[in-house]
């Protein structure tokens, strides 16, 4: 099988980690974004793998290369020359698309969740039609564009709501698809949306499904909900492999710690912790609801809550971090200071306190 990955743009609502980085290999509880993806298609059956990117694909293909040999599969890249949307790239790897005749997955990239990518083939085989989505529920389907099924059969999609005032549906498009290659017939190489264009006829013409996703679900493509998903990702981990999680006395439920980090045996992680390899937390420290990156430090008696700290940044003793701040690379907190829900930038040092959510440049 394949599989087409929708990686996108430049990670703007990432920012200020997507400066240094593309977003597909920013680390998410210590594995590049995209791993996670190509090692659950990877064990789905997955053999090609399609990465339409438009922005530093240069920088991916080094770093991808040795997902191919860990994972046994290959990865091709569709570099689009303007902006898609998220069908129009579809068109262009049509050649890639059309090796062989089997149906191919459709991911976003910034979606985490169990990646049940086995039994969504199966279930794709069964109905026969040409397309299946993913769906999940949400409390309030108001902000969404909800999907709604047919009444007498609730796997057919009937038709896309959005952002519904009067409830029809808590049903919304979890962005993991399976289609068969007669679906690139409606797409057109042009910008092209697959969610407002293409799927609408497909559930008009009766040839699209939909298969309810269970367990957690979350778009991680902004720095809140980055760290939302930690955390539903790291309680997907206490169930399915909790050996994997760090235990101990200076532990708070959920927390992943790399083996080369360094940590201080009095401090206090979690809940909903991950520490970066080679990260350093010295005494007293106190982490929550965070993640450290690659390299990051936080001096002794230091606080972060709701927060990113970058690669080779420094949270300096006494500091505390709130309010989902986000440093980027080589940022400099300095001792006592309180920053509240900023974005710094690269290569900064915070001498001053910061209490209103800003961009530190």
């Amino acid at each position: 099988m394949k599989a087409l990955i929708l990686v996108g743009g430049f990670g703007t609502r990432l920012r200020p980690l997507t400066l240094t980085l593309p977003k597909p290999l920013v680390p998410f509880s210590n594995r590049p974004m995209i791993e996670i993806q190509i090692d659950a298609l990877a064990k789905a059956g997955v053999t090609d793998v399609i990465l339409a990117v438009n922005y530093r694909p240069d920088i991916m293909m080094a770093e991808l290369e040795k997902f191919e040999k860990k994972y046994n599969i290959k990865i091709h890249f569709s570099v689009e020359q303007e902006p898609l949307g998220t069908a129009g790239p579809l068109a262009l790897a049509r050649d890639l698309l059309l090796k062989d005749p089997s149906p191919f997955f459709v991911l976003n990239s910034d979606i985490i969740c169990p990646f049940p990518l086995s039994q969504m083939a199966e279930f794709h085989r069964q109905h026969g039609r040409a397309g299946t989505i993913a769906v999940t529920r949400v409390e309030d389907p108001s902000k969404y564009g909800v999907v709604v099924a047919h009444p007498h059969e609730p796997t057919l999609v009937e038709r896309f709501v959005e952002k519904p005032s009067d409830f029809v549906s808590n049903r919304i498009n979890a962005g993991i698809y399976i289609l068969d290659i007669s679906v690139l017939d409606r797409i057109e190489l042009r910008p092209t949306s697959i969610e407002k264009e293409i799927f609408p006829s497909m559930a008009s013409d009766n040839q699209l499904c939909c298969m309810d996703l269970e367990g957690y679900w979350m778009d991680v493509g902004q720095p809140a909900d980055y760290l939302s998903g930690i955390g539903l990702h790291l309680a997907h981990m206490r169930d399915t492999e909790p050996a994997s999680l760090a235990t101990g006395p200076h532990i708070v439920g959920n927390v992943l710690i790399h083996p080369t980090a360094t940590v201080a045996p009095d401090c206090l992680l979690g809940p909903n912790v991950t520490v970066g390899p080679n990260a350093r937390i010295e005494s007293g420290a106190r982490i929550r609801d965070s993640a450290l990156l690659d390299h990051a430090h936080v001096q002794a008696h230091a606080r972060v809550a709701k927060s990113i700290v970058g690669w080779q940044s420094r949270v300096g003793r006494w500091a505390r971090l709130d309010q989902v701040t986000v440093l980027g690379l080589d940022v400099q907190v300095s001792e006592e200071v309180f920053v509240n829900g900023a974005r710094v930038l690269p290569h900064k040092t915070i001498s001053d306190n910061v209490y209103e959510p800003s961009i530190i440049m």
